[in-house]
């Protein structure tokens, strides 16, 4: 069997180190925002190249208390993406806001300038671009759309961590920014956790007393806060995996590359870098108007594959009221015909070459 993603081999190159860590915090007893999480957030902020790093319970939180502390409330519009996964647009409606879907690039699979701008209304008050299976988005010409109408930016980074545009980190331009640590993305813990990062000092300070139960000093409570926090336990392991990202994801660039230079002569659509920024290949996505039969190729051989995402959100039951009349062409061209194959930093050239050994038997019949 082939995973899409073998977190044994990466656990058993760093096992040793875990394991210390680990123990080092059931002695100490120091579960919840110990000094591992402490230490992860300063080493996160200082490779993100951003002034604040606010460790919390997963992904979605991240986004959540984002929206939250730069003040986007009930009715509010904020633009995103329809295709994504579902937290992009929870985040949104948790903080009693509208998502507000637009479509995408056909060969970056994120957010347009363009779409945005004809989607803005006077309620609009944040943008939030989804760097999409890690391809960063266009954020220099995003951030400039947002200074020129005084909205919000507010980064999507659950599958971007370490990709870079314009020299910076995905994470750093936008006004906060949200990261998810599931177990795997590019940088995963052992279970749920996520970021929160920000240049600005309120909104830092604000985040802490969202995430810790409103409280700035503790059993003093200054708002209604939530219960968000990351444990001593998966810093431990972020901080083992962080000092090795960019090798993980330089690992995932060669697998991605790799795949694309054996397949490029098959009647199928690879992963399209824009030269903007650099895409760390969360996923290796494609397209083919022959996707069912491939997938069932694969499937037969015993190699993982998997459909992200099958049906856009505008499409969702929970948004199909909301977004009655919404036509997103690309989006849903995409969601048609779209699959992604197995990539992570321990994939080598011959399982590559086998998968892609089995695609080609079935688009060359």
């Amino acid at each position: 069997m082939i995973p899409m993603v073998n977190l044994k081999a990466q656990y058993a190159d760093i096992k040793a180190e875990i394991e210390q860590g680990i123990a080092e915090t059931i002695a100490n007893c120091s579960f919840i925002l110990g000094p591992n999480v402490q230490a992860f957030e300063k080493e996160a902020a200082q490779y993100l190249g951003v002034k604040h790093a606010i460790g919390c319970a997963s992904g979605t939180d991240a986004l959540h208390l984002a929206l939250r502390a730069e003040g986007i409330t009930t009715g509010d519009e904020v633009i995103t993406s329809a295709f994504t996964f579902i937290a992009t647009a929870e985040a949104i409606k948790y903080v009693g806001a509208t998502p507000v879907f637009v479509d995408i690039d056909k060969k970056t699979f994120n957010i347009t300038v363009e779409n945005i701008e004809k989607a803005i209304t006077s309620k609009t008050k944040a943008i939030m671009p989804v760097h999409l299976f890690g391809q960063p988005v266009d954020l220099i010409k995003i951030k400039a759309l947002c200074d020129k109408h005084g909205l919000k930016l507010i980064e999507d980074c659950a599958q971007s961590f370490g990709a870079r545009i314009n020299g910076q980190q995905t994470g750093a331009i936008g006004h906060a920014s949200g990261f998810s640590f599931f177990p795997s993305k590019n940088l995963g813990a052992f279970g749920d956790g996520g970021l929160v990062v920000t240049n600005s000092d309120e909104t830092a300070k604000m985040l802490k007393m969202l995430r810790n139960h409103g409280s700035d000093v503790r059993y003093y409570h200054d708002i209604i806060g939530y219960n968000s926090r990351l444990d001593d336990i998966q810093a431990v392991v972020l901080r083992a995996k962080l000092k090795r990202i960019d090798q993980y994801n330089q690992a995932r660039r060669h697998a991605a590359h790799l795949y694309s230079e054996l397949m490029a002569d098959l009647p199928l659509t690879t992963p399209y870098e824009d030269g903007l920024g650099e895409h760390v290949y969360h996923q290796y996505t494609l397209l083919c108007d022959r996707r069912d039969e491939v997938i069932e190729a694969l499937q037969a051989q015993q190699i993982s594959c998997a459909v992200y995402y099958p049906v856009p959100l505008h499409q969702q039951n929970v948004f199909k009221e909301q977004c009655v009349g919404v036509s997103l062409p690309v989006t849903e061209s995409v969601a048609a015909n779209c699959f992604s194959l197995p990539i992570c930093p321990s994939l080598s050239d011959e399982t590559i070459k086998e998968i892609v050994a089995v695609i080609r038997a079935v688009l060359t019949k």
